[in-house]
């Protein structure tokens, strides 16, 4: 490796996020020859015995982590979630209308582009603020919704799902994109589950998903192959070439999860990481601030502003990056701040980020 590791700088961005240094360095070290392959996984042939074994571990160690019941297939898909904002409705909208959770801008996007393909109705009121999840006894569920569409960890605006909507047995879609094995779920309670692999999983450039069977062959006609839930499983991801290098680097990621600790290892990081930070903003006497309530706050993305000064919040962000901390400036739809704490994110480096912010309070409070 070149230059020495405390080099490397500290990526607090939404995605690509920081991915672990373990695994980079074990995909550095056979980059040119994959195993007995005698070539680079870069150009092995995504129909070789030896790409076979690769996808067939990444499920196996996904299956794991998750405990994803057996009724269930693993699929690694392309297009990003932005695809999976229309593949979703295009397999699943059976009953010509589903319900959408908006809760930020991903599920707003989501419910837009299922719109196109059937009837989309709004579970909770139309805002433009996302500062919270409305509470549950106003929702407006339709028990003849062919499915339920969440997003649980909203990256732009903050908000995280702290429990499993109800839905009364309607069946249950989620992005999970940014809050992915971040944290055990009961993958029974879902219909389908999605994740675009750069924030906590990989590189960019493979979505995982995980559906029930039962929603395996249930495509509209206008469906293109290769969003048809039936056409990817059949091949086993297989049916064109698809992101061979991406699979097997969220493979090794999926091992290293295990690893450490599995999902309940994350989560039990996530969770002083993200107390470390939001710590920080409370007894900061409204110098740092977030908009989120308490009751939703991710622990994934922490949005704040600082003081609503944007020349300040410039002189943070500039200040980090001389420290080697890096993309903590908000998304330019909110502006402010944002430190995204995804799952190779160290609690040193937390610490460090920490430190800073304490001493940049100290600096400008008056």
């Amino acid at each position: 490796m070149n230059g020495k590791k405390n080099e490397r700088a500290i990526n607090f961005g939404a995605g690509p996020g920081q991915l672990p240094l373990e695994v980079l360095e074990e995909v550095q070290a056979e980059l040119l020859a994959y195993k007995n392959a005698k070539v680079s996984i870069l150009e092995i042939s995504h129909r070789s015995g030896d790409f076979k074994k690769v996808i067939e571990s990444a499920q196996a160690r996904l299956t794991q982590i998750l405990n994803i019941p057996d009724n269930y297939k693993v699929l690694f898909m392309q297009g990003g979630g932005t695809g999976l904002f229309s593949a979703v409705p295009l397999n699943m909208m059976t009953t010509g209308t589903a319900d959408y959770i908006v809760t930020g801008s991903w599920s707003s996007k989501a419910a837009k582009e299922a719109a196109k393909y059937g009837k989309v109705n709004l579970v909770v009121p139309k805002t433009s603020q996302y500062t919270e999840i409305p509470d549950r006894s106003n929702w407006n569920l339709d028990p003849n919704a062919s499915y339920v569409y969440y997003c649980d960890n909203e990256t732009i605006h903050g908000i995280e799902f702290h429990d499993i909507p109800e839905t009364n047995g309607v069946p249950l879609v989620a992005d999970m994109s940014s809050n992915f094995v971040s944290k055990p779920i009961d993958v029974s309670k879902f219909g389908l589950i999605f994740a675009g692999a750069q924030k906590n999983v990989g590189p960019s450039g493979v979505t995982i998903v995980i559906i029930r069977k039962d929603f395996i062959g249930t495509a509209m006609k206008i469906c293109p192959s290769i969003l048809d839930f039936a056409v990817v499983a059949e091949g086993n991801s297989i049916h064109n070439t698809p992101p061979v290098f991406q699979i097997y680097f969220v493979g090794l990621v999926f091992e290293w999860i295990l690893k450490n600790g599995g999902v309940e290892g994350m989560e039990e990081l996530a969770r002083q990481k993200s107390q470390m930070i939001y710590d920080i903003i409370e007894k900061s006497n409204g110098f740092y601030s977030c908009p989120i309530k308490e009751n939703c706050r991710s622990r994934m993305n922490i949005p704040f502003r600082i003081k609503n000064d944007e020349k300040l919040e410039n002189d943070f962000v500039s200040g980090a990056a001389a420290l080697n901390m890096l993309q903590l400036k908000g998304h330019r739809s909110v502006g402010g701040i944002r430190v995204s704490l995804y799952n190779a994110v160290t609690l040193d480096q937390v610490k460090q980020l920490s430190n800073y912010m304490i001493k940049f309070y100290e600096q400008h409070k008056n």
